[in-house]
């Protein structure tokens, strides 16, 4: 018999998200972004609902070859480029466009032998220094890669390091202004946090985003949690992970609970076991304050250290209220539970010290996921 967690990515949500930021970016095509495997999600897992997007936006040949196996015959987008010469012939081969931005990857076009010229996004450093090439360089970089045969189209990129400051915004909007100004290409500039709270700012500064770059903003979490949550941006959360009590144990005063016995009972207590650990991706580092969701809403706090493969919570609010539990009652671990209450996975992540991103990235691969287009 299979442990009873699992993860199930709600369908109709993805398609909202995608919708709500295709209305926040109505004069701009979409990349939806699926690395890291969709954000935990599975790209096979995403990929109907998200067909609404105008490409899709990733970092592994892997995941690109996925993708086309599916049956996307529209843009992909390589958001780091190649980082081998051999992979610019699979670019080729699978129709991918490829992000430049570092010298290396000039001089691999420019070995490159083909008659297909290559559609590449040449990336400026606006200030977030990852990666992108510097201000100075930017206009004769543009220059040389136009003039090679190996080049087919180049749009222009960026990526800001604080979209929720509109000084700091500012200050790379300006940069990205004097870099591009009269050359030619589409531009791709917004992720998840301008999209939401920013393009305002851009129609100000007088600059057309051709194509935008939702991630997080898709799967339901927000990009800057501690200034706005994910249901007040009106996201919908896209992934639930549950599980199921495994075990329930009776606790007295002065009883201890978990690895280390750091944790003391205060009082009598209903303790239940919940098959869901670190090794499932549930973080050993939760703090306190960080609970669980049983049904009719209940929420029970966790108690007690996070193990591999178990975790313990405080059932004591599920009696308190008449609410029956018992082994084999569902928990949602984050996300929506079967009857419509929700956890967001950025609550869960704040607990932990972290963010939503990681725990859904990191959610492992011994956790079944499925979508629950044919029904929940």
């Amino acid at each position: 018999m299979s442990r009873p967690i699992h993860s199930t990515i709600h369908y109709a949500a993805l398609q909202h998200n995608l919708r709500l930021i295709q209305s926040k970016a109505p004069s701009a095509k979409v990349w939806a972004v699926i690395k890291a495997n969709a954000y935990g999600h599975g790209i096979e897992n995403v990929f109907d609902a998200l067909r609404g997007a105008d490409g899709f936006a990733l970092l592994d040949l892997s995941e690109a070859e996925k993708l086309r196996a599916l049956g996307w015959r529209g843009p992909v987008l390589l958001l780091e480029g190649v980082f081998e010469p051999r992979e610019l012939e699979l670019c080729s081969r699978l129709g991918l466009w490829h992000t430049v931005h570092n010298e290396e990857q000039i001089q691999m076009l420019a070995a490159h032998k083909t008659q297909q010229g290559h559609r590449i996004f040449l990336k400026l450093n606006s200030g977030m220094n990852r990666l992108g090439f510097d201000p100075t360089r930017f206009r004769s970089i543009w220059t040389r890669l136009n003039s090679m045969h190996q080049v087919e189209e180049i749009s222009l990129m960026t990526h800001f390091a604080r979209s929720e400051s509109e000084i700091d915004m500012l200050q790379s909007l300006s940069i990205f202004k004097e870099a591009t100004h009269d050359l030619n290409g589409e531009r791709s500039l917004s992720n998840s946090g301008t999209v939401l709270g920013q393009m305002d700012l851009l129609s100000r500064e007088g600059i057309q985003d051709d194509w935008v770059r939702p991630g997080i903003a898709l799967y339901g979490a927000s990009p800057e949690p501690r200034l706005k949550s994910a249901q007040e941006w009106g996201l919908q959360p896209t992934q639930s992970l549950r599980s199921k009590i495994i075990s329930i144990q009776k606790v007295k005063f002065g009883d201890k609970v978990g690895y280390g016995s750091e944790h003391v009972v205060t009082k009598d207590m209903l303790i239940g076991v919940v098959a869901c650990g670190y090794a499932d991706g549930y973080p050993r580092v939760i703090g306190p304050g960080a609970q669980v969701l049983m049904h009719s809403g209940v929420r029970c706090p966790v108690f007690g250290r996070i193990s591999m493969d178990m975790m313990t919570v405080d059932l004591n609010p599920c009696l308190e209220q008449g609410v029956a539990v018992s082994v084999g009652t569902e928990v949602t671990l984050w996300g929506q539970s079967k009857d419509g209450h929700r956890l967001a996975v950025d609550e869960v992540a704040g607990h932990a010290g972290t963010i939503g991103y990681e725990l859904m990235c990191a959610l492992a691969s011994r956790v079944p996921a499925q979508s629950d287009f044919a029904g929940d």
